[in-house]
């Protein structure tokens, strides 16, 4: 069994740490951690550490610190493009992205999303839930790294992301071409495109082939915008070694 993983600012330089505040409190009151066992910290960057408890108190665990490691960037990114989902469908999909394996989300203001994010409070509370969900997601997953998740992009910000990445698959219902048939590359991102539940336009399809994103389709089922993410990267593979 894997070891549990809780996320710190930083870890600890020396050969002792205390855990505290929301994690320490968790692990010590939630999970009841105690003295000899183990668990993991972790940066979210890919820095980690083995320790053991030393001793648990109210809301906090001291440890002992005996392995040290980091795990290195893919030379290959995932990116999921993700346009945004009304209510908790939004929090969904990036859960399920991080747990297949995402590497970062990108929220896309497309046309016929229902919800808009727009600048202010209310969209900044949204943009820091779908943030929250791909931490919370990453640590019960036991993941190294934590997805980012970017500021939201409008279809003009994404033309530029499709331009920039190795290579863009917009999901379509109307294309004839498999996911799978699109050769992949060694390194870089892949950008994956998944549109609002009422589909992306006609307008927005010519922008992104136009930038060089591929319009393929994932299989003969329509899936659910806050679904459609995780199926396709689990289609490419992701969490295997077979093209990274």
């Amino acid at each position: 069994m894997t070891l549990p993983v809780f996320l710190v600012p930083a870890l600890p330089t020396g050969g002792t740490a205390v855990l505290d505040g929301p994690e320490g409190r968790h692990a010590a009151t939630v999970r009841r951690l105690r003295a000899g066992e183990e668990l993991v910290l972790s940066d979210g960057s890919g820095d980690q550490a083995r320790c053991v408890v030393e001793e648990a108190v109210k809301d906090a665990l001291r440890l002992r610190v005996v392995e040290r490691w980091t795990v290195p960037e893919p030379p290959v990114r995932v990116v999921v493009a993700q346009a945004l989902v009304k209510g908790d469908r939004g929090e969904l999909a990036v859960e399920l992205a991080t747990e297949a394996g995402v590497d970062g989300v990108v929220p896309w203001r497309a046309s016929r999303c229902v919800t808009k994010w727009e600048d202010g409070p209310r969209g900044a509370k949204a943009l820091e839930r779908w943030r929250s969900t791909a931490r919370e997601a990453a640590k019960q997953a036991r993941r190294a790294r934590v997805p980012s998740v970017a500021d939201p992009v409008t279809t003009s910000g994404l033309a530029s992301l499709v331009s920039s990445s190795a290579v863009a698959l917009v999901l379509h219902e109307s294309s004839s071409q498999p996911l799978g048939t699109v050769p992949l590359p060694t390194s870089g991102d892949v950008l994956l495109v998944v549109g609002p539940e009422g589909g992306i336009t006609d307008e927005e399809l010519s922008a992104l082939t136009a930038a060089g994103a591929h319009v393929v389709r994932l299989g003969p089922a329509v899936l659910r915008a806050s679904t459609a993410a995780a199926v396709a990267l689990g289609a490419l593979g992701v969490l295997t070694d077979r093209w990274r």
